[in-house]
């Protein structure tokens, strides 16, 4: 099982971080909610709980918990700019679906 992000998502969650003072990465998981049935959470991590498995590329942490990386397994993190628009984009082979507002996703 495995998480991967771009060298573009790595150098803003490290900026984040390093902004932020404190923290030893970032997690990534899974909340059930939306039309689709589960969307991707992204928060600050100070410190590891006993079931998180932890990821790391380019020097910084992703984690995720064993319940959300059964839906996160293979996903690429990204960040892209579009535009006026930037933000981070979840690459989820795991994704069968997603709802048109782009919040939600289905596996």
């Amino acid at each position: 099982m495995a998480i991967t992000m771009t060298d573009a998502a790595a150098a803003r969650v490290s900026s984040f971080i390093t902004n932020r003072g404190k923290g030893i990465g970032l997690r990534l998981g899974v909340k059930t909610t939306g039309c689709s049935g589960l969307a991707y959470v992204l928060e600050f991590v100070d410190e590891l709980a006993a079931e998180d498995q932890v990821f790391e590329q380019n020097g910084v942490k992703i984690i995720v918990d064993a319940k959300s990386l059964i839906h996160l397994d293979g996903t690429e993190l990204d960040f892209v700019k579009e535009g006026l628009n930037e933000g981070f984009q979840f690459n989820n082979p795991n994704a069968k679906g997603e709802c048109g507002c782009g919040e939600s996703f289905s596996v």
